[in-house]
C-alpha cells in the first residue's frame, strides 16, 4: 500500500483554500454594515483616479449684440495613481498536529487537516476584518489610510488637493448654553455639508460619536426637551441598549443628524470627546477595491477579498499556510469629512 500524501489533495488548492477562508463568518464591522464603502474587484495592482479641478461659478454680464462675450477657464483634470497595499499573514501546520488521527493509507487525516486549516483561516479572517474596520474608520476620522503602526499610507487630502474642515465645537458641557444653541450648531453642519457637496445628491448625515460625546449629547437639556411628550422619547430610553454585534451602543436622531455611539476595541475606536460627521448616499464617495493575489494562478484575474494558499515544507514535516488581502480603501472627496468635539 502506497503512502497517502495528504498535502497533494485537491482540498488544499488555492481555490479551495480561498473558498474556505471566504466562508468564515467575519467579525461584524459597523462601517461595513453602514454601506458607505462601495466595493469593486480589479485585475491590476493599482488604480487611476481622475478628478476635475473645480471652477468657481460666475455671473454672466450683459454684452452688446454682435460683440464679444465673456470667457471662462476650461476645466482642468488631474489623475492620481494609487497602488493597492498588500496584507499577508503567514502560518504553518506541522505533521505532529495531525499525528495519530488516521490509519496508514487512510484519508482521515485529510479531514483533520482541513479542519485545522479552517480554524487557522477563521483566526486570520478576524485579523483582516479588524484591519478593514481600522482602515475605513480612520479614513472617516482623518481622511488618511493608516498602516497598523499608525504611519500614513495615503493622505487623501494631499492626493486630491483638498483642505480639511475645521473642528465643530458642540459645546456640550456648557450648563448655561442659550436655548436652541445646539440645534443651531446642527443646522450649521447641515448647511456646511450641503455646500461642500454642492450639487451631489445625499440622503442624510451620520455622526460617529465617542463615549463621552454621546453621553453628554443624550443628556443635553435641549435634546431631552425635544423628545419629551412624544412617542419618540423611547429613542432616548433605548439609546444605550446593546444591539448585539451591530457595532454601536446606541443611536438616535436630533437636529437632522443621526448620532451613533461607536463601539470600539482592539485599537480601533473614536476619541471619547469627539465625533465624526459624514454624508450618506453620495455616489462613489467611499470606495474599496480588491486586487488579485501575487500567485501565478491569480495573475490578471478579478481580485477577491481574501486569499489562502498552502505548500508542503521541504523537509516534509508540515505545510506552510499563507492568507492575504490586497485592498485599497479611499475617499474621493475627503473635504466632506467634518470633525466635531464635545467641548
Amino acid at each position: 500500500m502506497s503512502i497517502l500524501n495528504i498535502f497533494s489533495q485537491d482540498a488544499f488548492s488555492v481555490m479551495r483554500l480561498t473558498d474556505a477562508l471566504r466562508e468564515i463568518k467575519y467579525t461584524p464591522s459597523r462601517i461595513g454594515q453602514m454601506g458607505l464603502f462601495q466595493t469593486t474587484s480589479i485585475d491590476t495592482l493599482d488604480i487611476a483616479i481622475e478628478k476635475d479641478k473645480e471652477q468657481n461659478r460666475m455671473l454672466v454680464s450683459a454684452s452688446p449684440r454682435g460683440g464679444p462675450g465673456q470667457t471662462f477657464d476650461k476645466s482642468k483634470r488631474a489623475v492620481r495613481m494609487l497602488k493597492v497595499p498588500h496584507f499577508q499573514v503567514d502560518d504553518a501546520i506541522y505533521a505532529d498536529e495531525v499525528q495519530q488521527v488516521r490509519a496508514f493509507g487512510q484519508e482521515v487525516a485529510v479531514e483533520r487537516l482541513q479542519q485545522k486549516i479552517a480554524d487557522r483561516a477563521a483566526e486570520a479572517s478576524q485579523f483582516f476584518a479588524l484591519t478593514e474596520e481600522y482602515h475605513r474608520l480612520n479614513i472617516l476620522k482623518t481622511g488618511q489610510l493608516l498602516d497598523a503602526d499608525g504611519s500614513v499610507l495615503f493622505d487623501y487630502f494631499t492626493e486630491f488637493g483638498e483642505n480639511q474642515q475645521a473642528v465643530v465645537d458642540f459645546d456640550l458641557d456648557n450648563a448655561s448654553a442659550a436655548d436652541g444653541a445646539l440645534r443651531k450648531k446642527c443646522a450649521g453642519v447641515i448647511r456646511q455639508m450641503a455646500g461642500i457637496l454642492d450639487g451631489l445628491p445625499y440622503t442624510g448625515i451620520m455622526a460617529l460619536c465617542g463615549d463621552a460625546f454621546f453621553d453628554d449629547l443624550i443628556a443635553h437639556q435641549e435634546v431631552r426637551e425635544t423628545y419629551k411628550g412624544y412617542a419618540d422619547a423611547a429613542s432616548l430610553r433605548n439609546a444605550y441598549i446593546n444591539a448585539g454585534n451591530s457595532g454601536i451602543y446606541g443611536a438616535f436622531e436630533f437636529g437632522g443628524i443621526t448620532w451613533m455611539n461607536y463601539r470600539g476595541g482592539q485599537n480601533v475606536g473614536i476619541d471619547t470627546d469627539k465625533c465624526h460627521l459624514v454624508p450618506s448616499g453620495v455616489p462613489g464617495l467611499f470606495r474599496t477595491v480588491y486586487a488579485p493575489a501575487d500567485y501565478i494562478e491569480t495573475v490578471n484575474t478579478p481580485g477577491q477579498r481574501l486569499y489562502g494558499k498552502q505548500w508542503e515544507m521541504q523537509n516534509g514535516k508540515g505545510v506552510n499556510l499563507e492568507f492575504q488581502m490586497n485592498a485599497l480603501h479611499y475617499c474621493t472627496r475627503p473635504r466632506v469629512l467634518i470633525p466635531g468635539k464635545r467641548t
